[in-house]
């Protein structure tokens, strides 16, 4: 309890700054509103159309959910089968190298005309975001088990499948839980390119209706939104991450 009111403060500290410094740059520049809205006129957008902004991200959010635990589960489930056969790694890596080389903004008008506007599209964007991270990461964790404990396996002709439960994945799963804390970052990024080509709602879908119309504070305010999303997200999944993996060495 203590470390989380830390935290919390911390946080709370860095975002007075952050408005303090946002409102001085405005008032010293004479920035103009309809280029960057000072916190009060941003703040006044939240008043006037807080059910409308949070409405939309909801949708955004339970499309990130969506995706993150999607992409979690493939992209533990592709290290597993990796490791467990150098065949399908032989297969599988350059499809997963291509995926990830190519801009997101590339793929996502593909998969909008394949799966439509609606869920489908927005959730296989933020797996096609997140599930690399997952897949490095916990294959590398498997890879790297305590090399005594594997020869000890080995001695006792543990079968590979026993070998995988038993020594690789207790093994891995430090390396499992710092890919889900990059996940947790870039999934939001997943969905909200996938409304940015199309949709029918979110905070992507607010930003571009609110841009083609100049308003720039409910533009703000959906970006505020968005912000505030990734950090709970990360902090949920930090404070998870940690009771699920207790032996992972503290920061």
């Amino acid at each position: 309890m203590r470390k989380l009111m830390g935290t919390a403060t911390r946080v709370l500290i860095g975002l007075v700054v952050a408005v303090i410094g946002w409102a001085a740059l405005v008032r010293v520049f004479d920035i103009q509103p309809f280029m960057l809205p000072g916190p009060e006129r941003v703040a006044l957008a939240f008043h006037e159309r807080g059910g409308f902004l949070l409405h939309h991200a909801a949708i955004t959010a339970y499309e990130t959910l969506l995706g993150f635990a999607a992409g979690v589960v493939a992209g533990a489930t592709l290290a597993v089968l990796m490791w467990l056969s150098p065949l399908a790694r032989r297969a599988m890596l350059p499809t997963i190298l291509v995926t990830q080389a190519l801009p997101v903004f590339a793929i996502a008008p593909i998969l909008v005309l394949w799966l439509g506007f609606g869920l489908s599209s927005k959730i296989v964007m933020a797996v096609l975001v997140i599930f690399f991270a997952v897949t490095s990461t916990f294959f590398d964790g498997l890879r790297r088990a305590d090399e005594g404990l594997i020869d000890l396996a080995r001695l006792y002709r543990v079968s590979r499948l026993k070998e995988l439960v038993y020594f690789r994945i207790p093994a891995g799963l430090p390396a499992l839980a710092s890919g889900i804390r990059i996940a947790a970052v870039f999934a939001p990024i997943g969905a909200i390119v996938g409304e940015w080509v199309g949709a029918k709602g979110g905070l992507a879908f607010i930003m571009l209706q609110s841009n083609a119309r100049m308003q720039t504070d409910v533009m703000f305010a959906a970006l505020l939104l968005l912000a505030l999303m990734v950090l709970i997200l990360r902090f949920s999944v930090d404070r998870l991450t940690r009771r699920l993996v207790p032996w992972q060495v503290e920061d």
